[in-house]
């Protein structure tokens, strides 16, 4: 079932950026493991929280969540947006509320410095699918430029051995003052709060711990994706960082128009220029369809903007909910210019046409000639 992010959060539809912010704040502090241990009920809660947070807080993820109930993961399988990792929940914590919360919750001034587990950062990227890709699906190789950890060093960004404990701080990170009858702890000044110091620069990363790299990865279009949709690739952002999870890849989705073919939404409609001979007598043509040519029967009489429908020759939905037909828009063609035979038809087609014949165009003109009239 879908998750409602905004019931989630208490708040409404319409929430401005301030409001989505002072909900997560007020429940994201309620629910922290840290003030309820062992609390499933509290840990799954504080997870939700901060999955509507991070997709109501981004622009575009609320957008389409707006418009489709969900965040779409590559392939649109499952349910919900599909963040279950605790490592996520956490960083969300930490990016909104800065590292002194971990004091707040009960951290130690005389432990070691831990470097907590980071999630990397998400990657964004757009790209173009052909009209055809989109209704049917497609597999796209995309080159993503990314930051991975360097393998020499794990990240550490020193040569084996190239790390000394900081003298200051013995390790601990925190660098502790009293003031009255409180303690307070700050970031260490020399080790900038890391209870280490680099030697020795790793010799491959130079002492950054990671390397820009690209990496060329298959990207799944499913059928029926629209233009600003955005699929969402887990674990292929950034690497993380002291262990952390990588980031995700974001694809956003521009399909591309096409030459003939419009799309109103699994509908798609084709525009068929007619001459008014044909239209008028009625006639059979062959039209392109997404699989291959049909043949099409144009009825005596037609009208411009008549509908012809073919069922089920329209594109799959995203979700998998049927697929949509195939709407020909009959575009009659008036010449404009005749020979003196055509004319000469023409003139004789009019002498001898009678009131049926324009039956009811000759209505709606005498309701017009009434309407003046009075």
């Amino acid at each position: 079932m879908t998750k409602d992010y905004y019931e989630i959060l208490d708040i409404h539809k319409n929430a401005s950026d301030a409001e989505i912010k002072k909900a997560y704040r007020k429940l994201a502090l309620k629910y922290h493991p840290d003030r309820n241990p062992d609390d499933k009920e509290a840990e799954e809660k504080f997870r939700e929280v901060s999955e509507a947070y991070q997709v109501l807080s981004d622009p575009q993820k609320r957008a389409q969540y707006d418009q489709y109930g969900r965040v779409f993961d590559e392939g649109f399988g499952g349910g919900g947006g599909g963040f279950n990792n605790d490592d996520f929940a956490s960083t969300i914590f930490e990016e909104f509320f800065g590292d002194a919360f971990g004091d707040f919750f009960g951290g130690g001034t005389g432990r070691r410095a831990q470097k907590r587990p980071r999630r990397g950062s998400n990657i964004e990227m757009k790209i173009d699918v052909e009209f055809k890709e989109a209704a049917f699906g497609v597999k796209k190789t995309v080159d993503i430029p990314k930051v991975v950890n360097c393998h020499r060093c794990n990240g550490k960004g020193a040569e084996p051995g190239g790390v000394t404990t900081c003298s200051r701080c013995n390790g601990t990170g925190q660098f502790v003052r009293r003031q009255g009858l409180f303690q307070i702890s700050t970031p260490c000044p020399e080790c900038n709060g890391t209870g280490e110091f680099i030697k020795e620069k790793c010799k491959e990363c130079h002492g950054e711990g990671f390397l820009r790299k690209n990496k060329k990865l298959e990207v799944k279009i499913p059928p029926g994706i629209e233009s600003g949709m955005t699929l969402r690739v887990s674990g292929e952002g950034n690497d993380g960082s002291n262990g952390g999870p990588a980031g995700d890849l974001f694809v956003h989705i521009n399909v591309k128009e096409h030459e003939y073919f419009k799309r109103d939404g699994r509908d798609i409609v084709l525009e068929l220029p007619v001459s008014f001979v044909d239209a008028s007598l009625g006639t059979t043509v062959d039209v392109p369809t997404l699989d291959g040519s049909e043949t099409v029967k144009i009825k005596p009489g037609s009208q411009p903007g008549d509908n012809i429908v073919l069922k089920g020759k329209g594109i799959a939905d995203v979700q998998g909910y049927g697929i949509g037909n195939m709407r020909i828009v009959l575009k009659v063609i008036l010449p404009t210019k005749l020979n003196k035979k055509q004319r000469t038809l023409l003139e004789e087609f009019k002498e001898n046409s009678d009131e049926e014949t324009y039956k009811s165009h000759n209505s709606l003109w005498n309701k017009m000639k009434s309407f003046f009239a009075s």
